[in-house]
């Protein structure tokens, strides 16, 4: 079977606007998307696949039907991962054959063959959330059509060498990168099959609300009565009333104006911005009752915002170094319903008073990270029912983005997940901008030096911030920026997002550093004291399997590489990084065993095809994929 020499690129060229020509390329996307869950985890194990002596075709016998189901063209890469980009069609004796055309109807007839039993409701929920998805990726394909339209006419008016260059040229770093943020969120996570499910949504609201579509979104800021909320605040933080009000002087001004209008007393309750759809669709509904007692004053001033990639972070329009604000949104997206638990506001300031003591103590680890301060957070919780679950929909997080964002050292922070969607100026993948930088197309030693700094850049900071503090970082594709310098050479780390980082407090501890862990009912903690394994696994899975890995397979399509070299390459930055630190780890027997999982232990990740299908009973099923990097331990 050959290997990914030949492989397409996960996002093909559409240059029409043609909404049957994209709708089908969805459908195949939605398919692509499902035949990798399947054997990735082995849902179906890949050696009852029969391949053809030539080619790229393979069978999938179904016995029980006396059929076989031909894969025209299914190529196998590294970590278990099968891309499908040709036809598939149903073979029985006798009859024509039958062409398999969306992914409900894949499941349909394969769901019989998985490890574990399908029940009807999953199945039925699972083929909807898929059919929705498909239809706002048609949907948000057809706008990017007119998008990069006009963005390629900028380029040309510019004489930019593309749209990173554009970007560049033309736009501040702060609204270059929340450009580039919005117009790369078009793929998603790699893994999901529901990767733009938003069932509870209209086209139109689609459109008006989702990154995908540059939307600009309404944020209101309500007023929450102060004692029915629980706050957690890094140490620098010592009045929110005053903290909100540098942060957002005019906003701040005409917040209180509107609460004195009414004769109640600012300073009695919390300025609390709230989703537009949220607050229409679920909050004067939900929290009536909270409404009808003065608890949460819903009249307010609103503030122009643009959703990031995760669609409910939101940066405002204005001022210039305000903060990015996480919100719940009650909209079913990928895999839950998007609240703000009480976890995220009570660890996303804890672990940033942590991360920022630690990288100050550390220069950066040489200013190779830098990160997001979540300053604070607060989320409803009766004076009297003290419940923290009922908060989970009435709750928010500042995120400040000053340090990050508003610099003049010429670093243009991208989101990783952009760098794969295809640049308007060539209908190749961004980050091809950055490897030739407006030169000629790069040979396989010039992207192979590129991607070892890429590597270099992601790893070390991750592996120095795992090995000596026991912290994980979560750089997955959609919270992690790389800092490119005008050359477009990977500098720097930048990452957000800490409410379900992870800690292993004995090895925190021994630097002199804790961080005190969140309880209450059921929910996961976050910080762990008798394993590290909780702490490995969520970087393995981040790190490696949703950012590195795809990074390699697309590079490595992109530009014809030989099989394997760029796995290779990020096993021996990982072996490197892991050298480089030894002499400050404290017990050498844990390095050498952490080194030895790393290199050569089978990578976990989440199951989220059949967590999907089993309706998220349990949100911790997990697969192994077999480590592509293993040749660096030999």
């Amino acid at each position: 079977m050959n290997t990914i020499q030949t492989m397409i690129p996960a996002e093909t060229s559409l240059e029409s606007n043609d909404r049957a020509a994209v709708e089908q390329y969805s459908q195949r996307n939605a398919l692509r998307r499902v035949i990798r869950c399947i054997f990735a985890e082995k849902l179906i194990d890949k050696d009852q696949l029969f391949y053809a002596p030539t080619g790229n075709g393979a069978w999938l016998p179904l016995w029980d039907r006396k059929a076989l189901l031909f894969f025209e063209d299914l190529k196998a890469a590294p970590a278990n991962t099968f891309i499908n980009n040709g036809n598939i069609r149903l073979i029985r004796q006798g009859q024509a054959a039958q062409e398999i055309e969306t992914a409900g109807a894949l499941l349909d007839l394969l769901h019989p063959l998985f490890c574990f039993q399908v029940g009807e409701e999953g199945l039925k929920k699972t083929k909807a959330d898929i059919a929705n998805s498909t239809t706002n990726d048609a949907q948000a394909r057809t706008y990017r059509h007119d998008w990069n339209e006009r963005l390629r006419k900028e380029i040309k008016a510019h004489g930019a060498k593309g749209l990173v260059d554009l970007m560049r040229q033309t736009q501040s770093t702060r609204k270059a990168a929340i450009l580039l943020d919005q117009w790369g969120s078009l793929e998603g996570h790699p893994f999901y099959p529901t990767w733009k499910c938003k069932p509870n949504l209209t086209p139109d609201e689609v459109e008006r609300l989702s990154p995908e579509f540059d939307a600009v979104v309404p944020v209101r800021i309500t007023a929450l009565r102060a004692d029915m909320a629980y706050m957690e605040r890094m140490p620098h933080v010592s009045d929110y009333h005053v903290w909100f009000a540098e942060n957002f002087p005019d906003l701040y001004a005409a917040w209180k104006s509107g609460l004195e209008s009414k004769d109640l007393v600012p300073a009695e309750y919390l300025p609390l911005p709230v989703h537009s759809w949220h607050l229409e669709n679920f909050v004067k509904t939900e929290y009536a009752e909270e409404i009808a007692d003065g608890i949460l004053i819903t009249d307010g001033p609103d503030l122009d915002t643009r959703p990031s990639m995760s669609f409910r972070t939101m940066l405002p329009e204005t001022p210039d170094d305000a903060p990015f604000i996480k919100l719940p949104v009650a909209i079913w997206l990928t895999s839950e319903l998007r609240g703000l638990q009480a976890k995220s506001i009570n660890m996303g300031p804890r672990f940033s008073t942590v991360i920022e003591r630690i990288l100050y103590e550390e220069d950066g680890f040489n200013k190779a990270l830098e990160f997001f301060p979540e300053d604070l957070g607060f989320h409803f919780k009766h004076a009297v029912k003290q419940d923290d679950h009922a908060g989970k929909h009435l709750s928010v997080v500042f995120r400040t983005t000053a340090k990050a964002l508003n610099r003049n050292d010429g670093l243009l922070p991208v989101t990783v997940a952009a760098l794969f969607a295809q640049s308007p100026s060539n209908a190749r993948p961004l980050i091809t901008e950055l490897v030739e930088n407006g030169g000629e197309r790069a040979t396989a030693g010039q992207v192979e030096d590129f991607f070892r700094r890429y590597v270099q850049v992601v790893v070390k900071p991750v592996v120095n911030m795992y090995l000596l503090y026991g912290l994980t970082l979560e750089a997955h594709q959609q919270n992690t920026s790389i800092l490119f310098d005008a050359e477009g050479r990977p500098k720097s780390l930048l990452i957000r997002d800490y409410g379900d980082a992870r800690a292993y407090s004995p090895l925190l501890e021994k630097r002199g550093h804790s961080i005190k862990p969140y309880r209450y009912g059921v929910i996961l903690p976050t910080v762990f004291d008798d394993s590290i394994e909780p702490i490995r696994s969520f970087i393995l899975d981040a790190v490696y399997v949703c950012h590195l890995h795809e990074m390699a397979l697309m590079l490595s399509t992109e530009y014809g590489l030989a099989s394997n070299r760029l796995w290779h390459i990020i096993g021996e930055e990982t072996d490197a990084a892991f050298q480089a630190i030894a002499p400050r780890v404290h017990d050498r027997n844990f390095w050498e065993e952490e080194r030895r999982i790393f290199l050569t232990q089978p990578w976990s990740t989440r199951s989220l095809l059949r967590m999907h299908l089993e309706q998220y009973a349990d949100y911790r099923i997990q697969h192994e994929l077999p480590n592509p990097i293993t040749p660096a331990a030999e």
